[in-house]
């Protein structure tokens, strides 16, 4: 009789342990969803773009994984509770560094507007002393017209900025103000050439 009871204490006792191992660690699963959010929030998909699909697809597998589990009679969520860890740990550093990133962006936005201001400027002092023979007056009509061109994506450009859209931003400018240098560095070349 002993016997049987410490035999059915000893069954009840590895069913509550089993059973205690087989529950999905819920709260953990939400905390990486949430941080998952938080990152996507803070714009990791324009600005990190490579880790924040690493922190998605780590998620994806996490959830794969726990179908598997729910599918067995004995569960065994240790390893997933692991790699949910690792995972939220992950997609708050892809947060951060998204941060650090779009900042980085910012200023490099800035320096290009300004920088790319110098260079118009200058063209236009230097379009006054360009040669102006037959070629000359035409080649000096297309500058005017992509300098035209090139103002009005400075103009986009700062519109994205104030929308806080710094990629974009600072992809637009890098294109016009490496049409502006382009225009800056023909016009010197021609300059030269006459002054020879």
């Amino acid at each position: 009789m002993k016997n049987k009871v410490l035999m059915g204490l000893a069954a009840i006792t590895m069913v509550a342990f089993l059973s205690s191992c087989g529950k999905v660690p819920q709260e953990k699963v939400d905390a990486t969803n949430a941080a998952i959010a938080a990152a996507q929030t803070a714009e990791a998909a324009v600005y990190v773009p490579a880790e924040f699909a690493a922190v998605q697809d780590s998620m994806k597998a996490i959830n794969a994984a726990i179908e598997v589990q729910n599918s067995k009679l004995f569960k065994k969520f240790g390893p997933i509770a692991i790699k949910l860890d690792e995972t939220l740990a992950a997609a708050n550093k892809v947060a951060a560094d998204a941060a650090v990133k779009k900042e980085e962006v910012k200023k490099e936005v800035e320096g290009l507007m300004t920088s790319i201001k110098a260079v118009l400027e200058e063209n236009t002092g230097l379009m006054k002393k360009a040669p102006r023979g037959k070629e000359g007056a035409a080649v000096l009509e297309q500058i005017k017209t992509e300098t035209a061109t090139i103002e009005a994506s400075v103009v986009e450009a700062q519109g994205m900025y104030d929308k806080a859209a710094y990629m974009d931003a600072l992809n637009k400018v890098k294109a016009a103000n490496d049409r502006a240098v382009g225009i800056n560095t023909e016009l010197k070349e021609a300059i030269a050439k006459v002054r020879r």
